[in-house]
């Protein structure tokens, strides 16, 4: 696993930091992953799944910390497009060539 240390210097090298609005997305975004792999901890360490016992009914459930590391990955997708960042992968070009046998 990565640091996050090394993360928040790569996204700051890629924003421009006087922008104090870039600044607090990359402290956002930073927050939201410590979170996230803390819940990815608690979720290994307890399981996908956890039985709840209700007098003497018993149900299985999914662990409830994946819902929420759920909506956290949707935040962090989103907090990702909203830095505007372009992809480090070069498009590759196709010709008509390519499409023939």
């Amino acid at each position: 696993m990565r640091k996050v240390t090394e993360l928040k210097k790569q996204l700051m090298a890629k924003i421009d930091t006087t922008d104090l609005l870039q600044v607090e997305k990359v402290e956002r975004y930073i927050n939201l992953v410590t979170v996230m792999r803390r819940m990815d901890r608690i979720i290994k360490k307890e399981g996908e799944t956890i039985t709840t016992q209700n007098g003497k009914q018993k149900f299985i459930k999914a662990h409830p910390l994946i819902a929420e590391r759920n909506e956290i990955n949707t935040a962090l997708l989103s907090i990702e497009r909203s830095f505007g960042l372009k992809a480090d992968v070069k498009e590759k070009r196709y010709s008509v060539q390519d499409l023939l046998y």
